[in-house]
């Protein structure tokens, strides 16, 4: 949908055009307001609170505008969006339907909702109409009360000379004083209708933008509800045929629609739910063959580890026999040196010892 933020850049363009051109007139403009302060007083209020009004219309379809986008998407597991002020009733109309992928109307429906909305766009612009209107009328009331007292003035004036008196700078002097109440009457005419016309044609510039964004809102929104609407069989027929059909039955046939329509995305969330199991499924099945593969991995390295950790051991113990049979055949081979030397010193000993030694002996 359009946002209402080019409508609120136009206003303000508009505005600050016509602050411009104020400017560029100030001195014009501060003697005509002096001229009659109370009644331009009470016109530039009425404009400056016309103005705020009309931005005020146009600031407050933002949020509608955001509401029917936020609701224009699909809602199936989310909240409802916050209803907001201007769409107060078609948002109670929609309160039950709106956890659903698809809206479906009827048309009394729809058209109860356009009507709703329409009267209550029209309520807010028939105070900016108004106050067009009563600023047209207060320049015409300034015009007016500044010609009666120029006219009043005038009499005054003609009233109070003197034609008598031969002195004519006497009676110029009288006529130039009396000619000052008509100007300031005329001054009073002059300003109440230059701020009345203007203030009228400001505000009614900013209740056209307003009503241009309005009625684009509008406009969006029914074609938007005209996708949503379901035509009912009993409009539906030219020739009658079907008018007759009973209004329980047409709103039976309209039940029993919605209650397939909920049925059908009960089975597509559930397809959909299915869906995300096989998936998870298919994932969980390759995480536990990367486990089991990792499980393989770890085993057949443990037992590597293991072999190797064994015949480290082996290899240990092999060297360990090894030296201990030899350190037995070197104590063996010590063991048999010393008896030998030993029974050969006692060989010795018994020889020296017998008679036969002891005579053999020199």
């Amino acid at each position: 949908m359009t946002h209402p933020t080019t409508y609120i850049l136009r206003i303000v363009l508009f505005l600050a055009a016509v602050l411009l051109v104020a400017a560029t007139l100030w001195r014009t403009l501060y003697s005509a307001f002096f001229n009659n302060p109370v009644l331009d007083g009470l016109i530039l209020g009425i404009l400056a609170f016309g103005i705020a009004w009309n931005v005020m219309m146009v600031l407050r379809l933002i949020p509608e505008v955001r509401w029917v986008e936020t609701l224009r998407q699909p809602r199936a597991g989310l909240a409802p969006p916050t209803p907001p002020k201007l769409l107060a009733p078609m948002a109670s109309m929609l309160a039950t339907r709106n956890r659903t992928d698809r809206l479906v109307l009827s048309t009394p429906a729809m058209q109860s909702m356009l009507d709703s909305l329409s009267s209550r766009l029209d309520e807010g612009r028939e105070l900016s109409r108004y106050m067009t209107g009563l600023l047209i009328f207060l320049g015409l009331l300034g015009t007016f009360y500044g010609l009666l007292l120029t006219v009043g003035s005038i009499a005054d004036v003609i009233g109070g000379l003197s034609v008598g008196s031969a002195d004519l700078n006497v009676m110029f002097d009288q006529l130039k004083t009396g000619l000052a109440q008509p100007l300031h009457g005329m001054g009073t005419a002059f300003s109440g209708s230059m701020f009345g016309l203007a203030g009228a044609l400001v505000l009614g510039f900013l209740d056209l933008t307003a009503g241009q964004a309005q009625n684009r809102f509008f406009n969006e929104l029914e074609e938007w509800l005209a996708g949503l609407t379901r035509i009912s069989p009993g409009l539906a027929g030219a020739d009658g045929a079907e008018a007759g059909v009973p209004a329980y039955v047409q709103a039976l046939l309209e039940q029993t629609a919605e209650n397939l329509e909920k049925l059908q995305n009960l089975i597509a969330r559930g397809e959909d739910g299915r869906i995300q199991q096989q998936a998870l499924l298919g994932s969980l099945n390759e995480r536990i063959g990367t486990m089991t593969d990792t499980m393989r991995a770890s085993h057949a390295l443990m037992q590597r580890m293991a072999d190797e950790s064994a015949q480290g051991h082996l290899r240990g113990i092999e060297m360990l026999l090894t030296r201990v049979l030899s350190d037995m055949e070197q104590g063996r081979n010590q063991i048999s040196t010393d008896i030998r030397n030993d029974l050969r010193l006692l060989a010795r000993t018994v020889a020296a010892s017998s008679p036969a030694g002891a005579r053999g002996t020199p």
